[in-house]
């Protein structure tokens, strides 16, 4: 039997609370990484983000913990090839992995990155969800299908984030909804609830902070 998707819920005032204390406290940047050997040691639970270049991934990093210049975009798909962690409190980590699909970067970076994500994905106990951005104005691309086809054989579970979803009117958005949906039912790895965001308007920050938060 498939799984049913769907919008993620609204969550309870006692977990947006939890996550609106976690996003409140510190968060500070960690260290970038561009080997295995480079991680910061695995004692504390993990999320990662991961989007193409371009889908908003700096933007959303920066409203969920409110500051401006926590995740730097580039105006060059593809310029950073660093995992980039950041340490949320003392018991989380968030991992900003480098953009995929790029067309500005050389084939043996894009070679290498990629088989650091991969090495990454699969090597890290720690990491108990993977957030997947998609962008609200096209939905799944065929690179998107990439980074799912990876998460689903290193069977890390992954939710999808749809980013920008003020920048569509409700027709495209619920028609781009739907196609992310039809995807998903491929991934085996895909978590049922999808979350639809703004970071300017603020829309699904509190439901994501939530999840964040409450990962056990």
């Amino acid at each position: 039997m498939s799984l049913q998707f769907t919008h993620a819920p609204e969550p309870e005032l006692a977990d947006r609370e939890t996550g609106r204390l976690m996003f409140a406290g510190p968060v500070d940047f960690v260290k970038g990484v561009v080997a295995m050997s480079g991680l910061p040691p695995a004692d504390r639970l993990e999320v990662c983000f991961a989007g193409r270049s371009n889908v908003g991934k700096s933007s959303l990093i920066n409203a969920l913990t409110n500051r401006k210049t926590l995740a730097r975009s580039s105006n060059t798909p593809g310029r950073t090839q660093e995992i980039n962690y950041f340490a949320l409190g003392e018991t989380r980590f968030l991992v900003d992995l480098p953009g995929y699909g790029y067309a500005e970067a050389p084939v043996a970076v894009v070679a290498k990155w990629q088989a650091l994500l991969k090495e990454y994905l699969q090597g890290r106990q720690t990491l108990r969800r993977a957030f997947v951005l998609i962008d609200t104005r096209h939905g799944v691309k065929a690179v998107d299908e990439e980074i799912m086809d990876l998460l689903d054989r290193a069977a890390v579970t992954f939710q999808v984030v749809m980013t920008k979803a003020d920048k569509v009117n409700w027709a495209t958005r619920h028609e781009n909804f739907e196609q992310v949906k039809g995807a998903l039912t491929k991934h085996a790895a895909a978590y049922p609830e999808i979350i639809v965001t703004s970071s300017e308007k603020g829309d699904g920050i509190e439901t994501l902070r939530a999840v964040i938060a409450t990962l056990v």
